[in-house]
């Protein structure tokens, strides 16, 4: 059976709160801390990626507050952040890897400083290399016009040799989903991929609703697990608008009422927009990674059960990263303790790390669960991965070794 994992490597420096920091990802990966620790400035930086290549980096940037909010305040004033990422390509199963950092003009404008993209390892296969616009190295014969404001890979999306790695970047989902946008009337849209507020939930539901009915059932089946009393949904057009419509079991009524969104809670609307972005992968599209800001928020604590179980369920075939502060959702002895990464603040700087050996062993032999260590206080980060991130930065740029 193919992998589900896409991100294999995450390396972030300078980032917002993040000093530095390097994450091998799991097919399902939790980011647990607590509120303020920085889990969400992890997610944001993958975003950031996708919103740069979608859009600009200028528009990625300015939707986060300019240059100045993103990379990292300290006593040291860094005036850059780099980002790179080590993944698989989906079609073909060739590592591959994306990397660039974006400092800071005394015009208080900004540059990419460097770039690199390369596919295979050590280099066997197409690559490049860009410092401030110029071209440095290429394995093609041509390369397009760039310039040092915007990320080269954008241009070169149309050579067939670079393609694959701009479609997998591109195909990366991240949700922190907002109800009352779920709840409002909305416009047809694309439905391949689920925006990250949920506000094309609905053409997303319909684009299933033709493709692949029975993600419709597994979606359904969960919801009513959380939500008990809902007995279905639809995609329904009202003009040239269109909304949901669920059916909701009602006493003393032989079959069930309809309601559109607009009467639904935000509890049953967040559901099932974490239920869709876990389960919206069909025949005509797959991202190639979910990320999910505390899936758990306005759920009663008695359906993170049924969460869990969807999470475990769509990892195996989509990457799943999970940002949490709630041990209800990780009450289970069966959790793979290395797919734990402990998220803390220190002095205002974040620190990620797989959890200690002490909290590792403990889950291995089923003394505790993950979600008992952390009413105990006890999700802590490995010390020793602590320390050696302190000591040493992870190279951004450089051929994947093997």
């Amino acid at each position: 059976m193919k992998s589900p994992v896409f991100l294999t490597r995450v390396v972030l420096r300078n980032y917002k709160s993040i000093g530095g920091c390097d994450v091998r990802l799991h097919p399902l990966t939790y980011l647990v801390g607590p509120n303020g620790s920085g889990k969400s400035n992890f997610l944001d930086a993958l975003h950031l990626v996708r919103d740069a290549l979608v859009g600009s980096l200028d528009n990625a940037l300015s939707e986060r507050g300019g240059l100045a909010e993103v990379r990292r305040r300290s006593s040291g004033h860094p005036t850059h952040f780099g980002i790179r990422l080590e993944f698989v390509l989906p079609d073909d199963g060739r590592d591959a890897y994306f990397a660039f950092n974006v400092g800071a003009l005394k015009n208080g404008g900004y540059e990419v400083q460097n770039e690199e993209c390369g596919i295979g390892r050590k280099g066997r296969g197409p690559f490049y290399s860009i410092e401030r616009g110029s071209v440095k190295k290429c394995s093609e014969g041509t390369f397009p016009a760039i310039t040092a404001d915007r990320l080269a890979l954008v241009a070169v999306s149309g050579m067939a040799a670079f393609r694959p790695v701009f479609d997998a970047l591109v195909s990366m989902g991240f949700y922190n989903l907002n109800p009352k946008l779920m709840r409002d009337l909305q416009k047809p849209q694309d439905g391949r991929l689920l925006r990250p507020v949920g506000e094309n939930v609905v053409s997303v539901i319909g684009h299933l609703e033709r493709n692949a009915p029975d993600q419709i059932q597994v979606i359904g089946e969960y919801l009513q697990t959380v939500v008990p009393m809902v007995h279905g949904f639809e995609r329904k057009a009202i003009g040239p608008m269109e909304t949901l419509e669920f059916r909701q079991e009602m006493a003393g009524s032989a079959h069930p009422w309809r309601f559109l969104a607009q009467s639904m809670s935000d509890g049953t609307l967040r559901a099932l927009g974490v239920l869709t972005a876990l389960f919206q992968t069909n025949r005509d599209f797959s991202p190639t990674i979910v990320g999910i800001e505390e899936p758990e928020t306005a759920l009663h604590p008695a359906a993170s059960a049924a969460l869990r179980d969807a999470l475990t369920r769509a990892s195996k075939s989509v990457q799943i990263i999970v940002t949490s502060h709630s041990p209800d959702l990780l009450d289970d002895r069966d959790i793979d303790p290395d797919s734990l990464f402990s998220v803390i603040s220190e002095g205002g700087e974040t620190k990620i790390a797989p959890i200690d050996a002490a909290s590792r062993n403990a889950m291995r032999e089923h003394l505790f669960s993950a979600g008992e260590l952390l009413r105990l206080n006890q999700l802590v980060p490995d010390p020793v991965v602590i320390e050696s991130q302190g000591q040493s930065q992870s190279d951004l740029f450089g051929a994947i070794l093997e």
